[in-house]
This record gives structure tokens, sequence and C-alpha cells, in this order.
């Protein structure tokens, strides 16, 4: 396994999880980390992204309540979930480019990880 992610579960709206993805030595290096989430339905979407050395991205929907960061001596990035909404429920996965460029959509990610179910109940 490449990318080993774990943290899932069932929570309730308002509560915390904190999701983890570690990157085998085969892997690296990379220039990046990243979470994505995909609901059932919907298409895969990035959360957040976290460059080696320490810049992050985090996308609007969750701004403010998740929080990315990284690890570089672990290759490995964390995701910590706060305030959990119902809409927060998907599959999140792990991936990792060798570019720090952000992928132009989540196709052209070089690596993904098995995802880890999330799901907020109301």
């Amino acid at each position: 396994v490449q990318l080993q992610a774990s943290g899932g579960g069932l929570v309730q709206a308002g509560e915390s999880l904190k999701l983890s993805c570690v990157a085998s030595r085969s892997l690296l290096p990379v220039a990046a980390m990243a979470w994505y989430r995909q609901a059932p339905g919907k298409q895969r979407e990035l959360v957040a992204r976290w460059l080696s050395g320490g810049s992050t991205i985090t996308a609007g929907p969750v701004k403010g309540r998740f929080t990315i960061s990284g690890d570089d001596a672990k290759s490995a990035v964390y995701l910590q979930m706060n305030s959990l909404k119902s809409e927060d429920t998907a599959v999140y996965l792990c991936a990792a480019d060798k570019s720090a460029i952000v992928p132009r959509s989540p196709e052209l990610t070089d690596y993904w990880g098995k995802g880890t179910l999330v799901t907020v109940s109301s």
C-alpha cells in the first residue's frame, strides 16, 4: 500500500475527527500531499493540500473547520476536521503528487490511497 489512510468513522454533527495518511518509501520524494473527498453521486473534490515545506490550500466549504498539516520526516499528512456537518459525509481519499502545482483535475493526481469513510449524522 503506497498511501495508507486511517481515521474515518461515524460521528454526530458538530463533532471532530482526525484523518491520517502515510506515504510509503516507494513514493518518495513527493512535493505535495492532499485530501480529496467524494460523496455519493458527486464528483471528487479537493478538500485540502499540503506542500512539503508547509504551505497549505484549503477549499472554501471547509475553510475555518478543517486544518491540514504534514510531517516531512514521517512522509505523512493529517486532516483535522472540526464542527462536522452532514454534508461532509463522504469517502475521503489521500493523494500525493510529484509536482507542487495543483492538478487541473483529480484525474491528473499521481498517486491515490484507498478511501476512508466519514459519516456525519445530523
